[in-house]
């Protein structure tokens, strides 16, 4: 879409031919001998490589033992938690993590205890002896540290270092309180973020967006180290993962970012390829591309470099990496690498490997790099065989000890719902005001005042009537007026703000919300994406957690279904999963649409209001937006925040002096009273507020009864105070939105009134929503939203008769109610 990109068909339509570069595969052959002549590690560094795999190892052959007998080593103990090992792997994991250090992220899958601890071992390296013991006397208050610090006569603080890691890690698996985020996360979802190890995730694929918003987060705040994506062959199965890949290779990155921040991403996907995707086997029966790596061909000019390695090969893998790091630094990522693999075991404990033959697991334990690789180090006379010997000896007691602590009641105990019922609870929402996240001067390429838009809203009437008459369209202050305010000043005043989604830089939005903000905000700060609802959403969600604040936009609700892994179980629940420890300062905009049919003119606020650790907002008026935006973009919590396309064009009219100027916050849970009024409440959700103002004009002219309307902006959280207090006044309620009566949010809250107020109530509370039918084109837009005329009839039939009036739809009346319901519609 930049005009400095002319798409013309002179070059557009030249003849020509793709060409591509030979993909290396298994390339690496050197020897450990030939290794230490180059003095590329010292003998020092070859054996802690095996001893580090021979401690994934043992870890991993622990839980198996554990879920499969109920016992390890004599410790009797059993854990209820899923086991997804990655035993056969462990060579893949150390090779991967030997050069990295805290400040390079990983994030992980399913299968990623080995990944866990072979970062945080290489991070124990390289970090003096102070701030390890800072770490780990200050997470979560030295808690962990308390546990370890007797496991053994070591005054060195590396070796506690290790015992730190390696038993936070099983008590976590273990669901302990003494887990790195109080046995929440569980074997999943497990990291530590003071030594870079970002969320394994339990969803297929689901780091691929999320390791995206990381690498995303390093380059669009100038943060030093790489990101890396641990995800394994099964995932490219998946559509996000598919997504994350082609929006990591944008050209906008080299061609159209500002020049301090131009080149590509510094992510390395890198492909954990054993084989299988639970029990397909990704090469010859469910993928296609034979060769994993042949995949980085289709997705840029560099083929992302893409390169097969020899993952059973440690020192193969370190190699790789050396060279792969080098070519992010230059700022030519990402990258991929097809990590050949194998796991020895099942995809979890209750897999009995039906769909392999013995002889080929046979195979790969005959290749098993904790023998090959110490048989290696052997023969280059690194060390003899005793001292591997007294190496295993001490591995296998350290995890006895370890595996003993975390099963000990007394000592890693689980959290107690008994002593405090709202442990969780509290968790769900961080409920924090952070202005900034920036550390820095925020990018932007000219003052804020020299932005057309502002000088265009300066000229403009905030309230929507003047002098008793209506302002016209083009001078009022308008409800997407209300939503640019407070992005245009948060950008102003926090340097880690990011904005991006489709159509959002030269186009302004699909309905001009950002509409100016390209003439003082850079590429690297508001970017078009490419249209991959999951990859967009996903990657908000990495970018926040990593430590920055990101506004992401779905141009329709509908698109929603596009990325719902990514908004309910990824954005939602990552807060509490990790304990509080990670905060997620997103806003996710979505508009609810009107003209456009069946798969664009839904509203779906239900969706997320079901999802326990989403706030929800659908503001209807202008006062309601600005408000409300800025509440949530001074917050560390996870918003969805609805808009009414309808809405876009109108201005306030009902906030006594209209919107402010200055920035102001609406709290959460806060409702907006319209009208006042005793004889009924009326309660809407979006557009349907100007739909019930319109009937209770009606009602007080035609019938002489007043409502009282009040508009619910903030839906979750919700405070019920003011409502109830209406309620107990007129007796009588009714609730209108657009969205479909069945499954509508407002039936939650319709229930909750009916029970909290049930002794105030003269009539049952009355639910008004659209046809549950398809969303039929935009002419027959009476027949299917809510109208005031759909208002009066359910009052008149279900609250209160209403005097000669006739009903517009059978709607409300019991028999046809009852003949839908049985129908399904």
């Amino acid at each position: 879409m930049p005009k400095s990109q002319m798409y013309m068909p002179a070059d557009q339509r030249k003849p020509g031919k793709i060409t591509f570069v030979d993909i290396p595969v298994n390339a690496y052959k050197k020897t450990v001998k030939q290794e230490k002549e180059a003095k590329n590690f010292t003998d020092e560094e070859f054996l802690r490589i095996w001893r580090d795999m021979a401690i994934l190892r043992e870890f991993e052959a622990a839980l198996t033992s554990i879920k499969n007998q109920a016992s390890y080593n004599g410790i009797d103990t059993s854990y209820a938690g899923p086991a997804h090992l990655s035993l056969g792997q462990e060579a893949a994991a150390v090779g991967q993590a030997f050069l990295l250090d805290k400040n390079d992220f990983t994030f992980g899958s399913h299968r990623s205890h080995s990944e866990i601890l072979a970062k945080a071992f290489s991070a124990i390296h390289k970090l003096p002896d102070d701030e390890l013991m800072t770490v780990m006397k200050e997470y979560l208050g030295g808690r962990i540290l308390k546990v370890v610090e007797g496991m053994d006569s070591s005054t060195d603080v590396k070796s506690t270092a290790y015992n730190f890691i390696i038993y936070g890690t099983m008590a976590e698996i273990f669901a302990r309180e003494t887990g790195f985020h109080l046995g929440l996360g569980g074997s999943m979802h497990a990291f530590f973020l003071p030594f870079g190890i970002y969320p394994n995730n339990a969803i297929v694929g689901g780091s691929g967006p999320t390791s995206l918003g990381g690498a995303l987060y390093k380059k669009c705040n100038d943060q030093k180290g790489v990101v890396i994506c641990n995800i394994g062959d099964g995932s490219l199965g998946c559509g996000p993962v598919w997504e994350a890949m082609n929006f990591a290779v944008m050209d906008q990155f080299k061609q159209l970012w500002e020049e301090n921040r131009r080149g590509g991403l510094p992510l390395v996907f890198n492909i954990n390829n054993n084989g299988y995707g639970m029990g397909g086997q990704t090469r010859g029966e469910t993928m296609g591309y034979d060769m994993l790596a042949r995949i980085g061909a289709g997705l840029s000019p560099t083929q992302m470099h893409a390169e097969r390695i020899d993952g059973y090969n440690p020192l193969a893998v370190i190699d790789a990496y050396r060279r792969k790091l080098d070519i992010l630094k230059k700022g030519d990522g990402p990258v991929l690498l097809d990590v050949l693999t194998y796991r020895l075991v099942g995809h979890s404990t209750s897999d009995a490997n039906a769909y392999r033959e013995k002889d080929e697991i046979d195979a790969w334990a005959g290749c098993d790099p904790i023998v090959t690789y110490r048989e290696a180090l052997v023969k280059a006379g690194v060390a003899k065989n005793k001292a591997f010997d007294e190496m295993q000896k001490g591995v296998v007691d350290l995890l006895t000890s370890v595996v003993k602590l975390a099963s000990d009641e007394q000592v890693s105990p689980y959290i107690s719902f008994a002593k405090d019922p709202a442990v969780v609870e509290r968790l769900m929402f961080s409920n924090e005001t952070v202005p900034s996240f920036g550390t820095g001067k925020p990018s932007v390429t000219g003052k804020k005042e020299d932005c057309s838009r502002v000088k265009q809203i300066a000229g403009k009437e905030r309230f929507a009537f003047k002098d008793g008459k209506p302002v016209s369209k083009m001078k009022v202050f308008n409800y997407r007026d209300a939503l640019f305010e407070p992005i245009l000043d948060k950008y102003y005043e926090d340097s880690s703000l990011i904005c991006y989604g489709e159509d959002v830089r030269d186009w302004g939005g699909a309905f001009a919300v950002t509409r100016g903000l390209p003439e003082v905000i850079p590429y690297s700060r508001l970017f078009n994406s490419p249209i991959s609802e999951a990859a967009i959403v996903g990657s908000a969600v990495g970018y926040a957690m990593c430590g920055g604040r990101v506004i992401a936009e779905l141009m329709y609700a509908d698109f929603m279904g596009r990325a719902g892994d990514e908004i309910f179980n990824q954005m939602a629940k990552w807060q509490a999963m990790s304990a509080g420890i990670l905060k997620m300062p997103m806003v996710l905009r979505v508009s609810v649409g009107s003209k456009y049919g069946a798969q664009h003119s839904q509203d779906w606020v239900a969706l997320p209001a079901h999802i326990p650790g989403l706030k929800v907002a659908f503001p209807a008026t202008p006062w309601e937006a600005k408000g409300l935006l800025t509440k949530a973009l001074n917050g560390t919590d996870p918003v969805v925040f609805f808009e009414s396309q309808r809405l876009y064009d109108i201005g306030e009219q009902f906030h006594e002096g209209g919107v402010p100027e200055g920035s102001y916050e609406i709290e959460w849970g806060a409702v907006n009273k319209i009208r006042d009024g005793a004889d009924i409440t009326i309660l809407t959700v979006g557009a349907t507020l100007y739909k019930a103002a319109a009937a209770a004009d009606i009602l007080q002219e035609k019938y002489g009864l007043a409502a009282e309307i009040i508009n619910m902006p903030s839906l979750v959280p919700l405070d019920y105070a003011p409502i109830m207090a209406s309620v107990k006044k007129t007796g009588k309620v009714l609730l209108a939105s657009d969205a479909c009566a069945r499954g509508s949010f407002l039936n939650d809250i319709a229930r909750n009134i009916g029970e909290l107020c049930f002794d105030d109530l003269d009539a049952p509370p009355v639910v008004v929503g659209a046809q549950n039918w398809i969303t039929p084109p935009f002419e027959f837009d009476n027949e299917f939203f809510p109208q005031e005329s759909w208002i009066l009839d359910a009052i008149n039939e279900k609250i209160l008769p209403l005097p000669g009036h006739v009903a517009t739809v059978n709607n409300f009346n019991p028999v046809e109610q009852l003949r839908r319901a049985a129908e399904g519609v």
